[in-house]
């Protein structure tokens, strides 16, 4: 089948077409056939950067005022390129949507009732969700014969037990507002799983994992035996671990505090704490974990505390996990930071000398973007590098959300 895999933003469509069926993913041999964005739409130049198969990238400026004309843009150019013949090869589109509330713990094929949750959803996700929708109403127009399937970033986190998902809040806020930890970033974590369990010929339920995703939004979760227990973030992506704009974990005495001090509306927080706050906040320097490390080694101060503050609360919640799980088989570092990053996994695995873990410094400075284990064998908890791949896993779930197959 040919899925393609939509992840659509505010300004950005991010798109996948993959070439896959039950047969290819026992096989590991889907073939991404094209790959690419439009960003900046409904700006003065959107521009589009794409690459089919393994002919080189393209980057070129294009109209689109709109998701729809976003979608058309991609079509062309697919189509242009000898990706697809036609719009209708496609048999199957999975989309990205961020918040499934407690409604979804798994991947759907999107019919009106579907449609009818995930709407419920938006106030829960208003800088995500709403966007997300719009892609899908513009692709079903336009593919109106292919399967839609949603693919949710907190379904993984729906077997978090109540002491992990509940806050202390009065409980007539969680029964009517539905005011508890969600987590993020499922879909990654869920395909970390599977390929760690797949790398050592075993299945997910043989092993107690932490999972990493470093980039430049941040999440930890504790995975016991096939399951997600606890994850970083909550009720928004914006809690827990810093990020590359975002605070992290911030005690709500500290907020409302904030709010008097600088008499803020919370409009003005809101996009403070999430656009304003975290790596770039405290180094001075950028959100990009590479240059605030270029930084720290130039002698800035303030990006060498920012470096320490980050790998400082990753290493604190991966202990935490370790206390959740009883223990750990192996820590999984992934995302753009996770994969690329040696140093920061090496100040991360420092702090976790109290668990047993001993890194193999050489496997790890050698370790970037690829699979590998980066710990030495008399190490009491594994260590590896595995690269993310949400847009296979969501090919896939779409797939089996056609085939009526189940999705592990």
């Amino acid at each position: 089948m040919n899925i393609l895999v939509l992840n659509c933003g505010s300004s950005s469509v991010k798109f996948q077409l993959i070439e896959t069926s039950p047969e290819q993913i026992a096989a590991r041999s889907d073939r991404v056939l094209a790959r690419g964005a439009v960003e900046r739409i409904g700006e003065p130049e959107p521009v589009l950067k794409a690459q089919a198969g393994a002919k080189p990238a393209e980057n070129r400026k294009v109209q689109a005022a709109n998701h729809g004309a976003a979608l058309d843009v991609a079509f062309d150019w697919m189509t242009s390129r000898g990706a697809l013949k036609h719009a209708g090869e496609i048999q199957g589109v999975g989309h990205r949507v961020v918040h499934g509330g407690d409604y979804f713990d798994r991947s759907v094929v999107i019919d009106e009732a579907t449609l009818l949750r995930i709407r419920a959803c938006n106030d829960l996700a208003p800088l995500h969700n709403p966007h997300n929708l719009e892609g899908f109403l513009a692709s079903r127009e336009r593919l109106p014969r292919a399967a839609h399937v949603a693919v949710f970033d907190t379904a993984f986190h729906q077997t978090m037990p109540p002491r992990a998902h509940l806050y202390g809040l009065p409980w007539a806020w969680y029964e009517s507002g539905r005011i508890r930890r969600y987590g993020f970033h499922g879909t990654s974590h869920r395909y970390i799983m599977h390929r760690f369990a797949q790398l050592q010929n075993a299945s997910p339920e043989t092993f107690k994992l932490i999972t990493c995703h470093l980039g430049n939004g941040c999440s930890a979760c504790a995975i016991e035996r096939g399951k997600s227990v606890d994850t970083s973030m909550g009720f928004t992506p914006l809690e827990g671990l810093l990020m590359g704009t975002r605070a992290g974990d911030l005690g709500a005495g500290a907020l409302l505090y904030i709010l008097k001090l600088f008499g803020m509306s919370p409009d003005d927080a809101e996009e403070t704490l999430n656009k304003k706050s975290g790596l770039l906040a405290l180094s001075g320097v950028s959100e990009d974990m590479r240059e605030v490390l270029k930084a720290a080694r130039e002698g800035n101060a303030r990006a060498k505390t920012a470096v320490e503050v980050f790998c400082y609360r990753v290493a604190k919640y991966v202990g935490a996990y370790a206390i959740a799980l009883g223990g750990a088989d192996a820590v999984i570092f992934t995302g753009g930071i996770g994969e690329n990053a040696a140093p920061i996994r090496s100040a991360i695995c420092r702090q976790l000398a109290a668990l047993g873990v001993r890194l193999d410094e050489e496997a790890n400075s050698g370790a970037a973007g690829v699979e590998r284990e980066i710990s030495r064998p008399e190490s009491g908890v594994r260590v590896w590098v595995i690269p993310t791949d949400e847009e296979r896993l969501i090919a896939h779930d779409t797939v089996r959300c056609i085939l009526g197959l189940p999705c592990p």
